[in-house]
């Protein structure tokens, strides 16, 4: 009786294994680079609500100001150079969320993907973006297309930034809904 009940719990064990395996050799990785423009003649990004504060004030502006919201239709493409490969739109909005001296966006997007072998298919990131720290990590939850129901995560790393332009690398990590 001992003997069954060990080797019914290896059996279990071992069908496990072998699911968890399975799953982490589906998982996608995706690497791009969004081009977020919020200034200039031909914007990508355009501040829809926020309070107008003094340029010099502590939070950094009226462009940057806590409580503003931009809506995004930013490109997203192969390497950081803005004329290569398009693969994709960057769309929904983010909102500076914080008071304090540090500048964080509260991001709502979806990425939809316009090339390649994930064309007419898009995930979606909801979290918080603290901008200054060198590496951000933001929950995927969820996606359309071959990413259906997806889950996952994408890591987010300044690329370059001025007062008109700043180029976000991504590295996501997408897992199937099984």
């Amino acid at each position: 009786m001992a003997n069954t009940k060990l080797l019914y719990f290896m059996l279990v064990a071992i069908l496990l294994a072998s699911v968890l395996e399975a799953k982490n050799q589906n998982e996608t990785h995706i690497h791009f680079y969004m081009h977020d423009i919020p200034g200039g003649p031909n914007p990508s990004a355009v501040r829809v609500a926020g309070q107008t504060i003094n340029a010099t004030g502590p939070n950094m502006g009226a462009m940057f100001g806590f409580g503003s919201i931009y809506v995004m239709d930013n490109a997203l493409t192969a390497t950081p150079d803005i004329n290569s490969t398009l693969i994709g739109r960057a769309q929904g909005l983010y909102a500076m969320s914080s008071k304090e001296d540090e500048l964080s966006l509260l991001m709502t997007l979806t990425y939809n993907f316009v090339s390649g072998v994930y064309n007419g298919s898009s995930i979606s990131v909801v979290g918080r973006n603290p901008v200054m720290d060198e590496v951000r990590e933001m929950p995927v939850v969820g996606g359309t297309g071959v990413f259906r129901l997806a889950r996952g995560f994408a890591l987010a790393k300044t690329y370059s930034m001025n007062q008109l332009t700043a180029i976000v690398g991504y590295n996501v990590t997408i897992i199937p809904y099984y």
